[in-house]
């Protein structure tokens, strides 16, 4: 039974969102592909959490819910 990975760190650039999974893999993604995380301050690109111990991630102040799976998969 397969486990699907989960995000343990998260940096950003300028253009992109890059997120370290716990099987070692890294995702890098284009910001502009989230246009409310492309647009925003670097004090709310700071404030997220880990939904579902790693499994997505969420920005409140910017209404915002990623998941890793969608990165895997290409859904933006």
């Amino acid at each position: 039974m397969s486990t699907r990975p989960r995000a343990t760190t998260l940096y950003f650039t300028r253009d992109y969102l890059i997120v370290y999974l716990d099987d070692a893999r890294v995702i890098q993604v284009p910001l502009i592909w989230f246009p409310r995380l492309y647009k925003a301050t670097p004090e709310q690109l700071r404030n997220y959490n880990w939904i579902g111990r790693g499994t997505g991630i969420e920005w409140p102040d910017l209404d915002e819910h990623l998941s890793v799976h969608g990165f895997l998969t290409g859904q933006h």
